[in-house]
């Protein structure tokens, strides 16, 4: 779905519409999440969406698609892929590497993950094949799921008040945020390299 579609439905539908992208967006049906939070902070700032209603949409429908997608690593993960998964070079023992790497990382993989595509589908599915403990996957899910929309959310409405952006090119953002976060790391590394 392409972000002008996006856009009308969420114009449209408005709260339901917000609330199924953000939980199909973290499932792993294509969805354009990054996009969405940061235009639906856009659409906050221009009075089209009202402001409570839409950040309770966003996250509860992200933390909703990563209990959907926990209980559906946790139900059919391992079976599948156990299956499945030599034809697509995941051997058993390769599973078992991976499900012990994810298990010694898994607290900032599921609190940090958000950040970066595709572990954050799929953060939540190894968290369920590994059992991590309901309780701490949704405490660290509940609070990855505050800090990853917040500033989606704040940007939109802030760059929303302050230019008059088309919301086409909302779908820019993610990928700002990534530079963004990648420059962040990269400096992080060359700091802690300098000290050590």
């Amino acid at each position: 779905m392409g972000i002008d579609q996006a856009i009308g439905y969420v114009q449209q539908y408005g709260y339901l519409i917000i609330f199924l992208l953000a939980l199909f967006g973290i499932v792993g049906i294509p969805a354009p999440e990054e996009s969405m939070v940061f235009l639906t902070g856009m659409l906050i700032a221009e009075n089209q969406l009202g402001a409570a209603g839409s950040v309770a949409c966003t996250i509860s429908g992200v933390f909703a698609g990563m209990l959907v997608a926990y209980f559906g690593g946790r139900w059919i993960g391992t079976p599948l892929l156990r299956k499945v998964g030599g034809w697509v070079g995941l051997t058993k023992s390769r599973l078992e590497k991976l499900e012990s790497r994810f298990s010694e990382r898994r607290g900032p993989v599921i609190l940090f993950g958000f950040y970066l595509p595709g572990f954050r589908q799929l953060s939540p599915y190894f968290a369920g094949m590994t059992k991590v403990p309901l309780p701490l996957f949704a405490g660290l899910s509940l609070m990855g799921t505050v800090l990853w929309t917040g500033p989606f959310l704040v940007a939109g409405y802030v760059l929303g008040k302050l230019f008059d952006i088309d919301p086409a090119y909302a779908s820019y953002a993610g990928i700002l945020f990534l530079a963004v976060y990648l420059v962040y790391l990269l400096a992080a590394r060359t700091k802690r390299k300098n000290r050590g």
